[in-house]
């Protein structure tokens, strides 16, 4: 059985490496600049082409580990950054580093945005320590809720400091304006992975519950805040660099259990590739709908993800009825 187990997830591996780097070849050549005709190509290849393709890679893979991440340490599989209000927080940080210094560099304002997504899920924490629910659909409803709180408040400052067109740009998140220098913060998220990778197996122990871990020896208080601080941080960096992005990491957890349980060391190649793969497609999609022009990307997803999450409820429910 074991040896079963270890060659399905080779074989299922090889044929995800595969469909990934077709993908990754693919995003590189479509849209309505023509780089087999130009003179120019390489140039367009490496300024905005190159940049655009490895930005969605690093954000689907961060969005979906941070969502893996999140629903380990909550216990709950319809928590992820967009569920539990987080992104929304990262959204009133970018209004008020706009509102500060509307000329500020990238760097300020992507500061701000990881200081109010840490603060955002540290309130959703708080919440969920104090409010116990029976069922599980309940916990990710008070972070959509908490959310939409937050996001009602950024547009009123939006309204009141002219920036509504900002926000509305920032909510439709494409990665139409990616180019070189534009997207290199993102490089970040390969530090996250491997500190994530460190401390897998604390964070699946972790996973089990405050009382088993301290059990076993682990620091849950520490182990937790160390997972959630990340995963803000994770959040803060694409919600500065791209926008918006709903959903990827609800999608990409649950298929991944699925099909292979919920050992995060074991899991980790299958939720960045996964996610490196969601966002590959969806862009895909965006960019070829209604060519010459783009759907943003977020559109895409958000059609996907709610059809998923309907999906995983009504799986949720006939698992109660039994």
């Amino acid at each position: 059985m074991i040896r079963r187990v270890k060659v399905s997830r080779k074989i299922g591996l090889i044929l995800l490496s595969m469909l990934f780097l077709g993908l990754f070849l693919l995003s590189l050549f479509v849209g309505v600049y023509d780089l087999t005709q130009s003179q120019t190509a390489w140039k367009m290849l490496l300024i905005t082409r190159l940049p655009r393709t490895l930005a969605l890679v690093l954000t689907g893979a961060s969005m979906a580990l941070s969502g893996y991440i999140m629903q380990l340490l909550t216990q709950n599989r319809f928590v992820e950054p967009t569920t539990m209000g987080t992104m929304e927080w990262a959204g009133l940080g970018l209004i008020l580093a706009y509102i500060i210094n509307p000329a500020a560099p990238l760097v300020f304002k992507m500061s701000l945005c990881i200081g109010f997504s840490i603060l955002g899920s540290l309130v959703f924490l708080r919440l969920v320590r104090h409010l116990r629910f029976k069922q599980s659909v309940l916990l990710p409803l008070v972070g959509i809720l908490s959310g939409a709180v937050i996001s009602a408040f950024s547009n009123f400052l939006a309204l009141q400091f002219n920036l509504n067109q900002m926000l509305e740009v920032w909510f439709t998140a494409s990665f139409a304006s990616v180019q070189q220098g534009r997207y290199e913060y993102l490089w970040l998220i390969i530090g996250i992975v491997i500190i994530f990778y460190k401390l897998a197996d604390e964070l699946t122990i972790a996973g089990l519950g405050e009382e088993i871990a301290s059990n076993l020896g682990v620091d849950y208080t520490k182990i937790t805040f160390i997972g959630v601080f990340l995963v803000s941080v994770s959040v803060g960096i694409v919600a500065a660099v791209v926008g918006y992005l709903p959903f990827i990491g609800l999608i990409i957890p649950n298929i991944v259990a699925i099909f292979w349980g919920d050992h995060l060391k074991n899991n980790l190649p299958f939720i960045l590739i996964l996610g490196m793969i969601c966002l590959l497609v969806c862009d895909l999609l965006a960019r070829w709908l209604i060519m010459p022009f783009e759907v943003p990307v977020s559109t895409v997803l958000a059609m996907v993800g709610s059809m998923t999450f309907i999906g995983l409820l009504y799986i949720q429910r006939k698992k109660g009825l039994r």
